[in-house]
């Protein structure tokens, strides 16, 4: 069974900056708190984590699947604001403490390429960082950073 996201059972405590203005040049960020809880399932296979942004007024649930078969993960996201879950899934695998997860998307109507990755910091730390390209992965517009400490 594969355990690449065991590092994240628990509950963590959450630095968010995220770009006001994605894919037009801006390079203003708003900062949030968070609060993730994760939990294990499949035997490593699975897990789900609820974030929690008090002072945004929604919160978010990922659900991560690996497959054997591939030996990839797909990684779904959802948000209370929306009600929907999002589709397509990232897809990647992690090459030590570093998982690199791609999906081809859209953002306010623009194909991009979405790009998640996690970095394994230690026990207690670890950081998430969303990018868009939006000219075939020649460049990446880091538009999300989340710095996870354990709570």
């Amino acid at each position: 069974m594969n355990n690449d996201f065991d590092f994240l059972i628990g509950t963590w405590d959450v630095r968010n900056r995220r770009l006001v203005g994605r894919l037009t040049g801006s390079d203003q960020w708003e900062e949030f708190p968070g609060r993730s809880t994760c939990s294990r399932h499949f035997d490593g296979a699975a897990n789900v984590d609820e974030i929690v942004f008090p002072t945004m007024g929604f919160s978010g649930l990922t659900v991560r699947i690996f497959d054997p078969a591939t030996e990839l993960w797909s990684i779904y996201w959802a948000n209370s604001a929306r009600g929907v879950l999002g589709l397509p899934p990232v897809v990647g695998r992690f090459e030590g403490d570093r998982g690199e997860f791609h999906a081809d998307d859209e953002h306010e109507g623009t194909p991009v390429r979405c790009r998640f990755v996690w970095l394994v910091q230690g026990p207690d730390s670890c950081r998430w960082e969303q990018a868009f390209s939006a000219d075939g992965e020649q460049t990446w517009e880091t538009n999300w950073t989340m710095d996870l400490t354990r709570a």
